[in-house]
């Protein structure tokens, strides 16, 4: 069967959009969440710069892995390896702790929302839940019905911030005087933290595979994939902003402080005294919707990646593209949902918490630099190489990355 080939018109180009809202909506959980409303409870609208800033490095990493893919013909643990055995060392480590952590802590956090929407059901009940449904829906399901339950929940998350921000009447005029960069003393190391952290993760690397499944496979389709991110990023900075603007205009001076995912619910508690039960409802909505989406992105996405890990690792050809029914695929899948089952009532163990945090630190570096030697690589076409501004952004995300890394191992071992 021929690849389709990809439309002109950006009437003909939306509708085929979706990866990069999957990739984005992903990113965007429940810790993405906090940081905005701290921000705003903190310093108002100060760092309206920031959240963009953060948005359009997000962006750069999201189009360098997909024109990667579409360029190159190959998935980025292809290119990892060229650059070295010691990448999949590191990558299949990371997978298999991280994914045993985040199988136990992303639905935990999807379940305090569901906790206080429906408290029949304990903390630990709604996780497992949530987990069981991740894994049948991925399981069992293809990347078609997977796009279109997370695009659904996406627009919910989407509308019900968004509306909590509109609903408590901002006055719009402050929001142009956070557009210009600017640092309050003592928040240095809290805006990179916020630039760093707005739709960042693992599962940007899955990018690539989710376009795979779209059936954009050559440079012909770089217009339609750089829409897609473009779009999708935008999205993520102006639900970012949404939450930012709850935090400016409804916790800025009030002495409230928003540190945990607890703390939601707490806001969502006020917003409804303050504003009606409906108000309250939708902010947990919004809440629920971005801590399974997260959930949801990282069972489908990190499968792939697992999936090709292992085909790396065991050089294996790479003639066919990565199915969702394949033994690896699905033993990830089961791996994210089963085992973190018993972290739910055990707890997690200290050596293993501190291994995750090391490692999970070190992954968004780890990809800024492989992105830098990978897309300025001889072996592509001259004319689909890093442009001088592309490249200043990535070693901007280096540089980032790199001091957030530093601040997270340190503060890891500060406290252990």
């Amino acid at each position: 069967m021929h690849a389709p080939l990809p439309p002109s018109s950006l009437k003909e180009k939306l509708p085929l959009l979706g990866p990069g809202l999957i990739a984005a909506a992903t990113g965007v959980g429940a810790g993405d969440l906090i940081a905005a409303l701290v921000a705003g409870t903190n310093y108002g609208v100060a760092f309206i710069w920031a959240i963009l800033l953060g948005s359009l490095l997000k962006y750069t990493l999201n189009e360098g892995v997909g024109r990667y893919h579409l360029v190159s013909g190959q998935t980025l643990l292809q290119g990892w390896r060229t650059l070295g055995r010691w990448t999949l060392v590191y990558f299949g480590a990371y997978l298999m702790i991280w994914g045993f952590i985040y199988g136990a802590a992303g639905p935990t956090s999807t379940a305090l929302a569901a906790t206080a929407m429906f408290p029949q059901l304990s903390l630990n009940t709604w996780a497992i839940v949530h987990s069981l449904l991740a894994f049948v829906l991925i399981f069992l399901g293809r990347y078609q019905l997977f796009e279109r339950v997370m695009t659904a929940l996406t627009g919910l998350m989407f509308v019900t911030v968004v509306g909590s921000a509109v609903l408590i009447f901002p006055d719009w005029t402050k929001i142009f005087s956070g557009l210009i960069p600017n640092a309050p003393d003592g928040s240095f190391i809290f805006v990179l933290g916020l630039i760093g952290g707005v739709g960042g993760s693992i599962t940007m690397a899955s990018y690539g595979y989710w376009i795979k499944e779209k059936r954009w496979s050559s440079p012909a389709w770089l217009s339609v994939m750089r829409l897609d991110s473009g779009l999708a990023y935008a999205l993520t900075a102006i639900f970012t902003l949404s939450l930012l603007i709850v935090g400016a205009e409804f916790l800025y001076g009030s002495g409230i402080v928003i540190q945990d995912e607890k703390g939601l619910i707490t806001l969502a508690q006020m917003l409804g005294d303050k504003f009606g039960t409906p108000v309250r409802w939708l902010f947990l909505l919004g809440f629920w919707s971005a801590s399974f989406t997260s959930v949801l992105g990282v069972w489908n996405g990190v499968s792939y990646l697992f999936a090709d890990w292992m085909r790396q690792i065991k050089r294996e050809p790479d003639t066919t593209p990565i199915s969702t029914t394949s033994p690896t695929y699905r033993f990830y899948v089961a791996w994210l949902t089963f085992p973190p089952m018993l972290l739910l009532f055990w707890g997690k163990p200290v050596s293993l918490v501190i291994l995750y945090g090391v490692l999970g630190a070190l992954f968004m570096p780890f990809l800024a630099i492989t992105l830098l030697f990978l897309l300025n690589a001889k072996q592509l076409d001259a004319a689909y190489r890093n442009r001088w501004l592309t490249n200043l952004m990535l070693l901007a995300g280096v540089l980032l990355f790199v001091l957030l890394a530093a601040q997270e191992i340190w503060r890891i071992f500060s406290s252990s």
